[in-house]
């Protein structure tokens, strides 16, 4: 007997590389995501069938870690069998049939979901869906440190897993459940692919929580969300060095988040504008992701201008996720959104440009 699955994507709301330095984070699950039909084979492999891609063929006693398949899906599922057997969970032989409605480049963490998937099935098909959903979420960021080779923190996991926004402090391990609602309060959030690649990225990408331990080490901690603020501030830093720099903005977007769900919850539009696009300059002036001299790919950049001659003064405008290529992230009065999206799509090509709907 086959079941149907859906885990969704997420969108990152506030706290840019924050997750991985136990900061403060809020992400809300998206309408699109990745479907999934999986039923037990009886055998001892995982298949995974997904449109226009090559089949996924994982042996359940070949679950060692392979660098060669870093950044691929075979490494998810492969890293996803291995968490729960060290877990002690139970695993099996099944065959699914993927589909998803992921744009590609877009930011929305289809590498996320897609663990997250391969845990759901899991879950149900072998352990009566007993796992905790954040125990999932641990699993599938582990897949994608060790076995995707993403150095990546907890945040979309945890998104994916619980399917809803959130906010979560990482150091105090708080997770509260958000309602939030941008079309109450007339406003249209969207993403725009600026057709970035993220090749040859992953040193600019692991820089940074590099760069920002580094800082912590000065206080004897091992992230910066250990550190007292006040104390990173007290001390006489140059604001030239890049390192400074990233934790300065460390402090301040993690002050922000906060501030930021609390204006989601309120439904006070005006407040939470002013904020992302104080989040959204503190990332292009202090954390530095928008180019990089390792491609020298000044597309994220283009979105980001041009966003700001369109909505300055009216709406926001951030990068989104990572960083140095990908998305920009905008919300607008919805009765603007129509002539946004004309022009960004003028620049970087029909359909580049969608809106972005909460569940």
């Amino acid at each position: 007997m086959r079941k149907d699955f859906f885990v969704s994507g997420r969108t990152e709301l506030a706290g840019n590389h924050t997750d991985h330095q136990n900061g403060r984070i809020l992400a809300g699950a998206i309408e699109l995501g990745i479907h999934a039909r999986a039923g037990i084979n009886n055998e001892n492999v995982v298949r995974v069938r997904s449109e226009g891609q090559p089949e996924i063929e994982v042996r359940l006693n070949q679950l060692a870690v392979r660098t060669r398949e870093f950044g691929t899906a075979k490494a998810l599922v492969r890293g996803m069998l291995a968490g729960f057997q060290e877990l002690g969970l139970a695993i099996g032989g099944f065959d699914a049939t993927v589909r998803s409605t992921l744009p590609s480049g877009a930011g929305l963490s289809s590498s996320a979901a897609f663990s997250v998937l391969i845990g759901r099935i899991l879950n149900e098909l072998f352990n009566d869906g007993s796992i905790d959903p954040i125990v999932i979420a641990r699993v599938a960021q582990r897949a994608e440190n060790a076995f995707f080779g993403k150095p990546c923190g907890l945040m979309s996991q945890l998104v994916c897993a619980l399917g809803k926004t959130i906010y979560v402090d990482f150091t105090s391990r708080e997770i509260e459940t958000i309602e939030a609602d941008f079309g109450s309060m007339g406003l249209t959030l969207c993403l725009t692919e600026t057709g970035g690649s993220h090749a040859g990225l992953d040193t600019s990408y692991a820089r940074i929580p590099a760069d920002m331990v580094y800082i912590a080490n000065f206080f004897d901690k091992g992230v910066l969300g250990d550190v007292d603020p006040a104390a990173f501030r007290g001390k006489g830093w140059d604001p030239a060095n890049r390192p400074v720099r990233r934790a300065m903005h460390f402090f301040d977007e993690n002050e922000r988040v906060p501030q930021m769900r609390d204006a989601l919850k309120a439904g006070d539009g005006a407040k939470y504008i002013r904020l992302m696009n104080e989040s959204g300059r503190s990332s292009e002036n202090l954390l530095n992701n928008i180019v990089t001299s390792a491609t020298g790919d000044t597309k994220l950049a283009q979105g980001l201008e041009l966003s700001k001659r369109l909505l300055e003064g009216r709406g926001a405008w951030r990068v989104h996720g990572g960083g140095f290529a990908g998305c920009v992230q905008a919300l607008m009065p919805s009765e603007f959104f129509v002539y946004y999206k004309a022009e960004m799509e003028k620049t970087f090509g029909a359909g580049s440009c969608r809106e972005i709907k909460l569940v």
